[in-house]
């Protein structure tokens, strides 16, 4: 079942990469207390994530975070090297948190989980995007179609 607005996010554990290497952090460390706004894609350094999903959030930043926002994140099926090299390569780094979800677990349990077994990479995220205020959904954006037309940060924007 897909997570909806109103539902609590499940508890998973990410990677992430810091100066001193990997680091795990629980929905609860990200989310708890907290106004994030989390994207969700299939793949870093895949053309439509890296060139056109993430840069919007990267030139957004400021805006977002002056609506109330403690957080930007995203996460993607991969692991936690491959996250730390794709913020150091889009310039992310100390702007938006690079969540490694490598076995999928966080977006299997949020039913945000695609099979892209046709292109060779396995099992990986829907594209996304919401708000989580403490935890809790409280807007849900999921792509209908190829491209980033409704997960976008033109949507969180509008919606925050």
């Amino acid at each position: 079942m897909t997570i909806s607005v109103g539902d609590k996010l499940p508890e998973a554990t990410f990677r992430t990469m810091t100066a001193d290497g990997g680091k795990s952090l629980t929905t609860a460390d990200v989310f708890s207390g907290k106004t994030v706004v989390l994207f969700g894609v299939p793949g870093a350094f895949t053309p439509t994530c890296s060139n056109n999903h993430l840069p919007g959030y990267l030139e957004n930043h400021d805006a977002i975070l002056a609506s109330g926002v403690d957080t930007i994140a995203v996460v993607a099926v991969n692991d936690q090297f491959v996250m730390g090299a794709w913020a150091n390569f889009t310039g992310g780094e100390g702007k938006l948190l690079y969540l490694a979800d490598g076995n999928g677990d966080f977006v299997r349990a949020a039913g945000l989980q695609a099979d892209m077994s046709e292109f060779a990479m396995g099992m990986r995220s829907k594209r996304f995007s919401m708000i989580v205020k403490d935890g809790v959904v409280s807007a849900l954006n999921i792509e209908t179609k190829s491209g980033v037309n409704e997960s976008g940060a033109a949507t969180i924007l509008e919606q925050l």
